[in-house]
């Protein structure tokens, strides 16, 4: 009877560490699980295909008729040399995948747009239609080049404006012992925008090789926001000089800061003339009007009018 008890307890005990045992290679397994997804899926976000809206399926179809236009496009480039069009394309990170064959031919494409429209104004009499059959081509050429390059500087300045907190973020990461690239690699996800796509495109191509100072100027080609060079720039010559980049980036994101500041200064200061103008040559002729209107109504209305005066 004690042997069968003691056989008993032996068996419990060998299950009870079996079971312990798996449990821990559980453990193990969904560790390594969590860090694959962290590292393939939220690193590599720019890289899922989201669902497409239908401004941009419209797009698209656009896109697609623009390229048959693409010869004539690089040929007539007034004010969109094609090395201009790359660095655009370069600074608003290529926007609905457009490539610079198919922006000049969709350029062509907006200027026949354009003529069309024209046409038509002609053929039902629209007013001024005569001169609109020569400003609608134009407008449709022009704002092609406009909407890119205001794509360009919007995507800089959003930049510049989210890089301190980034800069931020990482300085205290580094200072909590991390190395540059993996701290790279666990704040980038949660950086939305121009910054987190740029230093994950940073991380990609570390990854495949290309030496650190290389990828670093392939930054400084690809955006012209000059609180961004200012950081590369400081990162480079850090690594040349041994800097520790704790302290690069926690510089460098104070006198981002103060530039941050220094700009909302200059735009404030330029809004008051601006508002000046309005006023002066707007508001005020509009509210003269009014005034000198109701002063005319009264003299020829009314009971007291003008009128009733000579009767």
């Amino acid at each position: 009877m004690d042997g069968l008890i003691l056989i008993s307890v032996i068996i419990s005990l060998s299950l009870f560490a079996l079971s312990l045992k798996f449990f821990y290679d559980y453990l193990l397994e969904k560790q390594e699980l969590k860090q694959h997804i962290q590292e393939k899926v939220i690193v590599d976000r720019f890289d899922i295909k989201k669902r497409k809206t239908s401004r941009e399926r419209m797009l698209e179809k656009t896109f697609y008729y623009a390229d048959d236009f693409s010869a004539i496009g690089n040929r007539v480039n007034f004010f969109s040399e094609s090395h201009d069009v790359e660095r655009w394309l370069m600074q608003a990170s290529y926007p609905y995948s457009l490539t610079v064959e198919r922006f000049q031919g969709l350029k062509i494409f907006m200027l026949l747009v354009g003529f069309i429209l024209g046409v038509l104004m002609i053929i039902i009499r629209f007013p001024l239609s005569q001169f609109m059959v020569l400003i609608l081509p134009l407008t449709g050429y022009f704002l092609t080049i406009f909407w890119l390059k205001g794509k360009a500087k919007r995507r800089q300045d959003e930049l510049g404006f989210v890089l301190p907190d980034f800069l931020d973020t990482v300085s205290v990461t580094l200072q909590a012992g991390l190395g540059l690239d993996q701290a790279l690699r666990d704040i980038v996800p949660y950086f939305q925008g121009p910054v987190g796509e740029e230093f994950s495109r940073f991380n990609q191509e570390i990854d495949l090789g290309v030496p650190r100072e290389q990828a670093y100027r392939r930054m400084l080609e690809r955006n012209d926001n000059l609180a961004f060079q200012s950081l590369i720039k400081s990162l480079i010559q850090g690594s040349r000089l041994g800097v520790p980049v704790a302290t690069t980036f926690k510089i460098q994101a104070n006198e981002m800061r103060q530039m941050k500041k220094e700009k909302v200064k200059e735009i404030a200061a330029k809004a008051s003339p601006k508002i000046t103008l309005i006023t002066s040559f707007i508001v005020m002729p509009t509210v003269m009007i009014l005034i000198g209107g109701l002063l005319i109504l009264n003299m020829f209305t009314g009971e007291d009018s003008l009128l009733n005066m000579f009767k």
